[in-house]
């Protein structure tokens, strides 16, 4: 072997040896934990505590007028929370409610997504006024709404009785067969300028170049949009549909001041059910249970959301 090849030999030697990291201080270690650690404590104290606290009422026999008194009854409240019809109506209203719900935010917000993606006059000032039912208060929203449907002085009524689509008896709210359609219609006017807004910033990523290059290969609409834009735009409408699905559960304010979950239960969803169980019937127990089984629900879904867009991303 020559001088030469020994060198090069050396040298590959050298060039292919893992360099050592550097030390880090023990300052520098910390810092990660210490940076995580207000957001830790944040969570322990004020979600991690509180939930523990549910669990623990949710097996006992407790009361609002003595709350300190708390009784241990195993899984009894769980068996008469079940065994009433009042709860499994609030567990049908709420699957209604929940789909309806996001089916209907989901599909108006692509709908305006797409359209407020387009170029127009007057786009920036479109897509200003776009926001503003979701930035108002819900109970700015609920008392404007109550007054819109009251069959009395309402201008629903009024505007939908010149095309002949107003009720005969005028009600809205007070009729159980319209007052969780109005509900929802209420909630989706509100809460789809929040979707269209982030459908529109995901569309936004969308290549020109692509479009472009579809348009030269003679594709229709369609199949750009499903070649070119659903790729790129639906991993944030699987993340939307997960945020609007837990939303649409945990939605209380509007619902309550508007019906409080009637008439006859028709708008009485799980969290009116639990309030109405805690703070009206006094039995924390029964609302700790019904609380309990909503969040089940909730971790539910967001495995099921998580195992299928897995699959989804293997699969693509």
């Amino acid at each position: 072997m020559s001088v030469l090849d020994v060198t090069s030999t050396r040298r590959r030697q050298r060039v292919g040896r893992p360099k050592s990291a550097p030390r880090r201080r023990p300052g520098e270690r910390l810092l990660p934990y210490l940076l995580a650690a207000p957001a830790v404590l944040y969570l322990v104290a004020f979600q991690g505590i509180p939930f523990l606290q549910q669990v623990v009422l949710s097996f006992s026999d407790t009361s609002l007028l003595n709350p300190t008194s708390i009784d241990l009854v195993g899984l009894e409240n769980y068996r008469e929370v079940f065994a009433d019809p009042g709860f499994l109506d609030a567990v049908r209203v709420t699957i209604v409610y929940v789909i309806a719900c996001v089916a209907g935010t989901m599909l108006l917000g692509l709908g305006t997504a797409l359209l407020m993606n387009r170029k127009f006059r007057g786009r920036g000032l479109a897509r200003s006024l776009l926001i503003i039912p979701w930035a108002a208060p819900a109970v700015a929203v609920a008392l404007v709404m109550a007054w819109i449907f009251n069959p009395q002085y309402g201008v629903a009524n009024d505007a939908l009785g010149t095309v002949g689509l107003a009720p005969a008896d005028g009600q809205w709210l007070d009729s159980t067969s319209r007052a969780l359609g109005t509900i929802l219609f209420i909630t989706i006017w509100q809460l789809f300028p929040f979707t269209a807004v982030i459908i529109l910033a995901a569309l936004q990523a969308v290549p020109d170049e692509l479009h472009e290059a579809a348009l030269l290969d003679g594709a229709s609409w369609t199949q750009r949009f499903r070649a070119v834009t659903w790729p790129v735009i639906r991993p944030t409408i699987s993340i939307l549909a997960l945020l609007m699905t837990i939303w649409s559960i945990r939605r209380f304010e509007l619902i309550w001041l508007m019906t409080q979950g009637g008439p006859a239960g028709s708008t009485n969803t799980l969290v009116i059910d639990l309030y109405r169980r805690g703070f009206v019937e006094r039995e924390l127990g029964h609302a700790a249970a019904v609380g309990f089984v909503g969040v089940v629900i909730s971790l539910a879904i967001t495995v099921i959301f998580f195992v299928v867009s897995n699959r989804a991303e293997k699969s693509a």
